[in-house]
């Protein structure tokens, strides 16, 4: 089977696990105290009008962004409630639940409105810093430019420093190890740890890409409103986020499918060098959570196609 005909799977690291979604299914794996392996499993409910909205180029990639961050946060929230509690402690980790619909609601509302909190404070405080060198960069183009400058370097060392915590560097592991499941999968080896960690730890489709092309996006967009006053600086900014965000998600999806075309391969290398920040090299027990995530979903995946040809053919 080509690549081309192989189903598109994404994925998430997680507090010591990882999480892959397919057509169908969610799947999380993570490594409990114990050493064991616990899974957390949720159908992907689809709605039809969203459906029909992610069918809609620029838009789909808001949609996208605000699904990925809502059900994303469910399972990052599996996970730091049990990755290091003991399994025989569970009663404790149950004892703290509420119904699984008010949870899930609000771990997603709380995943999607810290998405655009974070998005704002970016968006914002390289407004500000750029605009403390307005006397010495007074243009419009020169604003733009110092503005993206400093996006850049707020963002490069935000990753940096959050990847010096140990619990992070790990979390950063778990995301090497997706990917290289993933690069596996698509290459049509086998899921073995000997082979994943043949592969590398980036991939063209990537989260960490789509968020360093925010920033290039961001550039020639604000090419096109003025940066003064500031007030109507800070308007636009806010107001142009879902347009950066619809564009930056085509570019992604653009670079991945030029990926294994000469000279054009190389648009997507800027998001892959950020992914040497974003992503570690894993450790075997790391890998093996990875490929058993990715395993059941492919067996989720499996089962449910088959039981949709049955209904169909009924």
């Amino acid at each position: 089977m080509s690549k081309t005909q192989k189903p598109v799977y994404g994925g998430q690291a997680v507090v010591e696990g990882v999480m892959f979604g397919g057509k169908h299914h969610y799947v999380t794996a993570i490594r409990r105290k114990d050493h064991s392996v616990e899974y957390f499993r949720l159908p992907r409910k689809v709605n039809p009008q969203l459906a029909n909205l992610k069918k809609i180029p620029f838009l789909r990639g808001i949609i996208a962004i605000i699904e990925a961050s809502a059900n994303g946060s469910k399972h990052l929230n599996f996970s730091t409630e049990r990755y290091d509690v003991d399994p025989k402690d569970d009663h404790t980790i149950k004892e703290k639940e509420g119904s699984k619909l008010s949870m899930y609601l609000g771990v997603a509302v709380i995943g999607v409105i810290s998405f655009l909190f974070g998005k704002f404070a970016f968006t914002l405080i390289p407004v500000f810093l750029a605009e403390l060198t307005r006397t010495i960069f007074p243009s419009d183009f020169a604003q733009v430019l110092v503005e993206g400058f400093f996006k850049l370097i707020l963002l490069l060392c935000y990753i940096y420093f959050v990847s010096l915590t140990p619990l992070i560097k790990r979390v950063f592991q778990y995301h090497g190890a997706e990917h290289k499941v993933i690069n596996t999968f698509e290459s049509g080896a086998e899921l073995t740890v000997e082979n994943v960690q043949a592969h590398s730890r980036l991939h063209y489709r990537c989260g960490s890409s789509f968020i360093l092309f925010t920033v290039i996006v961001g550039v020639f967009v604000y090419m096109l409103v003025p940066t003064s006053p500031l007030w109507l600086r800070i308007v636009d900014r806010l107001a142009l986020i879902p347009v950066v965000l619809g564009i930056a998600f085509e570019v992604l999806q653009l670079t991945n499918k030029l990926r294994d075309i000469p000279v054009l391969k190389y648009l997507g290398l800027p998001g892959l060098w950020l992914q040497l920040l974003t992503t570690k090299e894993p450790d075997n027990d790391q890998v093996e959570v990875a490929i058993l995530s990715f395993k059941e979903l492919l067996s989720m995946e499996e089962a449910t196609e088959k039981q949709v040809e049955i209904e169909e053919i009924v």
